[in-house]
C-alpha cells in the first residue's frame, strides 16, 4: 500500500539511498531538507512541522551524530512534534556502540510511536564521501586506534535494511545492529585501497591529541572535531564493540557487502585517483 514518507537528510549518504528506492518502489517521498520546500532544519524548529504535514512514516537520521551535544533536546522536540502530527512510524539510523546515541534511542522507544531502531558500525563510504577522502588523495593517511578492528558496514546495505523496516511493521519494536562481515584495521583499509586504486598511499599511526590539533588546524569545525575525538575514544577504543552481527542477513535474506567489493566497486568510479582539492 503506498504512504507518504519522510526522508530527513534525504540527500545525505543514506537518505539519498533510501529516497531512491522508495521512489523505485512508487512511493511518495518528500526529502527533508533546508534546500526543499518545505524545507527542514534541524537548528530551526519551526520547519519542523510543515516537513511532518500529511506524512506517515519517518527515517530519522541526525547530522553530524546523535552523540553531538545538543542532540538529544532535538530528537525529544521533533519526536513530540511528530506525535502531534499522528506520524504511524519512525526508524532511527543509530550508532553502534555509542552511549549518547542510545539516550535519543529511548526517547523514540518510549515515544508511543511504532518504531525500529538502525544502528550501523562505520561506513564503507567514510573513505570516499566524507572525512577520510582528503588524506587518502593526498597519499597519507594518518589516524589514531591504528589497531582498532571496525566492521565497516556499507550505506547501500544500511538503506536496503531501512526501506525493509520502515514499510513492514514486522519490524517494529525491533533494534538491529548493522555490521560488515569482517573486521578490518586502518592500515589494512589503506592497503586495499591503495591496490585497488594502483596508488601509493601511506599509512601513519598517529596520537589522538595530535590528530585533534591536526583537524582544528585545518579549520574543521568544532563540533565535527568533538564528534571525532568522542568516536575514536569512546567506540574505537572500547573492545566490546568489536562485534560483527548478522542483522543484515536477518532483514534481507542475504549476506552484507564486503569492504573489498566496496573498494573494487568505488575505484572503478576514480574519486581515490582524482588531483587533491578537485
Amino acid at each position: 500500500m503506498k504512504a507518504n514518507y519522510l526522508v530527513l537528510g534525504g540527500k545525505g549518504k543514506t537518505g539519498r539511498k533510501v529516497v531512491e528506492r522508495l521512489a523505485q518502489l512508487n512511493q511518495n517521498v518528500r526529502i527533508g531538507s533546508r534546500s526543499e520546500t518545505p524545507s527542514f532544519d534541524w537548528e530551526n524548529t519551526k520547519t519542523w512541522a510543515d516537513a511532518l504535514e500529511g506524512m506517515d512514516r519517518v527515517y530519522i537520521t541526525f547530522q553530524p551524530d546523535l552523540a553531538v551535544p545538543g542532540a538529544l533536546e532535538a530528537i525529544e522536540g521533533f519526536v513530540k512534534v511528530a506525535k502531534q502530527k499522528q506520524i504511524r512510524k519512525v526508524v532511527l539510523l543509530s550508532g553502534k556502540g555509542e552511549r549518547e546515541a542510545e539516550l535519543c534511542e529511548q526517547v523514540v522507544i518510549n515515544s508511543g510511536i511504532d518504531h525500529t531502531i538502525v544502528r550501523a558500525s562505520w561506513f564503507n563510504q567514510n573513505f570516499s564521501e566524507s572525512f577520510f577522502l582528503d588524506p587518502i588523495l593526498a597519499g597519507q593517511v594518518a589516524l589514531p586506534q591504528a589497531e582498532a578492528k571496525v566492521p565497516y558496514v556499507d550505506t547501500n546495505d544500511i538503506a536496503d535494511v531501512v526501506v525493509e523496516v520502515l514499510m513492514n511493521d514486522n519490524h517494529n519494536g525491533k533494534i538491529y545492529e548493522l555490521t560488515g562481515p569482517r573486521f578490518l584495521t586502518f592500515p589494512e583499509v589503506v592497503n586495499e585501497i591503495a591496490q585497488a586504486s594502483g596508488r601509493d598511499i601511506t599509512f601513519m599511526p598517529i596520537s589522538l591529541p595530535a590528530y585533534t590539533k591536526m583537524m582544528g588546524d585545518f579549520g574543521v569545525p568544532s563540533d565535527y572535531v568533538w564528534l571525532i575525538n568522542y568516536l575514536f575514544s569512546e567506540v574505537l577504543g572500547n573492545k566490546a564493540n568489536e562485534v560483527i552481527t548478522h542483522d543484515i542477513e536477518k532483514v534481507l535474506g542475504r549476506k552484507p557487502k564486503d569492504f573489498s567489493e566496496y573498494v573494487a566497486e568505488t575505484a572503478a568510479t576514480g574519486i581515490w585517483n582524482q588531483e587533491v582539492g578537485v
